[in-house]
């Protein structure tokens, strides 16, 4: 037996675990699992797995779909939100196959290997270490209903500025005031503390939350820079931790991108710097806002393949709700200092040069994490492969507000696409380089710009309360 999976043994035996979890990711970026009492828990099921049905998660045909996942040590945690003691773990999945099992390729957490594999043996750098923000807002109530006599949506929270009439505390917020509002404002401040520790219990590091611009309840939990392969399953778990923490407290979280009209929505930037040799490969004092030309590469391989990488970053029809002027949601392909308009922003209070990074300001939560990141690795690869520069393709640097431009300005700047079927265009039309090293496979990116097609033919079927209200006299 090795040490890890003695180790494991070892755990359940001295923390009285009666309950073994696997969490598997679908297509979609989404946690399913599956449960295995702990007295029938073996060394065996460490190394062999447990089989599943891998046609129910989106990546393989009915008839060859009978796959493995192996758990992964590295990932093991006492579940807090699971009343009977239980250890959880996520892991990869295999293709059933003889004389050994072999990764399934299209498996998320497999790619992200793959991503950082395909960046070490270009000899570009070591690492690339992430940061993503979580924006999401707490609810008190929510509720939908999609029939055919019956179309609705109905949310509440307690702060929120409609409530001033009858809320009878008057702690209720302006509309887009919440931004860093302290209390008795801030009423889910514990919450998110709890959030946190949570957060930090696993093994993620945070650097911060807070209360954001929206009003009826919104919020962000920032971590610190990890390295991508481990921040892919940060995120599963940060997400894990927000929702079942708030249903814990009474209330409903999301990290959907739009929920409330009129108020700001929720993004998950996403900061990004490279490493080689323990040095900082973005770094140079003589650069514009102190970034070496890699990082100027970096940033023109993400902004050319921009339009693509919307289909994987922003991969729902709401998600291009957030997507527009007036929320400091970005709209203009192009980078800057500073600049919350433009796509990609530099920040200017990252001063020392092992800090030195940028961030891609489009990208949101309903994406599946492990695809958003090695698409954004492998487009900002080819940047640098390329030595595609960002401000002789016209893409800035923009240190003015886009929002506030001209209309006769504004025409003349490249926009983010407007629609998912859009990206989903783009997609199909601009994917090598995702499929450089075998990184995505091609028949993952066919399967899922097939599998969004139906979702959006599903969607566009479906008659929206606001139609009644513009159409139904017409």
């Amino acid at each position: 037996m090795n040490e890890k999976i003695k180790a494991i043994m070892d755990l359940i035996k001295t923390e009285g675990i009666e309950m073994v979890d696997f969490k598997m990711v679908d297509i979609n970026g989404a946690f399913r699992h599956v449960t295995v009492p702990a007295h029938s828990f073996n060394e065996e099921m460490m190394t062999d797995g447990i089989g599943f049905d891998a046609s129910n998660y989106g990546y393989a045909v009915v008839e060859k779909s009978d796959m493995v996942f192996i758990p992964d040590p590295d990932t093991a945690f006492i579940d807090p939100f699971c009343d009977i003691p239980t250890l959880s773990m996520s892991g990869n999945a295999m293709i059933i196959d003889y004389p050994e099992n072999r990764p399934l390729a299209q498996y998320p957490r497999n790619i992200v290997v793959a991503a950082e594999k395909y960046m070490q043996d270009q000899g570009i750098a070591d690492e690339i270490l992430i940061l993503p923000e979580f924006e999401f807002y707490l609810f008190d109530q929510v509720g939908w209903e999609v029939k055919p006599h019956s179309i609705a949506m109905d949310l509440d929270a307690e702060a929120a500025y409609w409530n001033s009439a009858t809320d009878g505390s008057g702690n209720v917020v302006p509309k887009q005031k919440n931004y860093h509002i302290a209390k008795p404002f801030d009423t889910s401040y514990e919450i998110r503390s709890e959030m946190c520790r949570l957060i930090e219990q696993v093994g993620i590091p945070v650097k911060y939350h807070h209360p954001e611009v929206g009003a009826a309840g919104q919020f962000e939990i920032e971590p610190k820079l990890g390295k991508l392969s481990k921040m892919a399953d940060g995120t599963m778990m940060i997400k894990y931790i927000i929702r079942n923490t708030a249903a814990k407290h009474g209330k409903s979280a999301t990290l959907m991108p739009k929920p409330v009209m009129g108020e700001a929505g929720n993004g998950m930037h996403v900061h990004m710097l490279l490493m080689k040799d323990g040095r900082p490969v973005f770094s140079d004092d003589n650069g514009y806002a102190h970034l070496s030309r890699e990082a100027h590469w970096f940033i023109g391989g993400l902004l050319k393949h921009i339009s693509a990488l919307c289909a994987i970053t922003n991969p729902s029809t709401n998600s291009f709700k957030r997507l527009v002027p007036g929320f400091e949601a970005p709209v203009t392909v192009g980078y800057a200092t500073s600049n919350r308009s433009a796509v990609i922003r530099i920040p200017a209070y990252a001063k020392r040069p092992e800090e030195r990074r940028f961030e891609l300001r489009n990208p949101d939560a309903t994406c599946n994490p492990y695809f958003c990141y090695a698409a954004i690795l492998m487009a900002g690869l080819d940047g640098i492969k390329n030595k595609i520069d960002p401000k002789e393709n016209g893409w800035g640097p923009y240190d003015f507000n886009l929002f506030n431009l001209p209309e006769e300005e504004k025409k003349k700047l490249k926009g983010l696409p407007t629609s998912l079927d859009a990206a989903l265009d783009a997609l199909e039309a601009d994917h090598d380089f995702l499929t450089e090293g075998g990184v995505f496979p091609l028949h993952l990116i066919e399967k899922f710009i097939s599998t969004k097609r139906d979702e959006l033919r599903q969607m566009a079927a479906i008659p929206h309360p606001a139609e009644f209200e513009r159409y139904y006299n017409l």
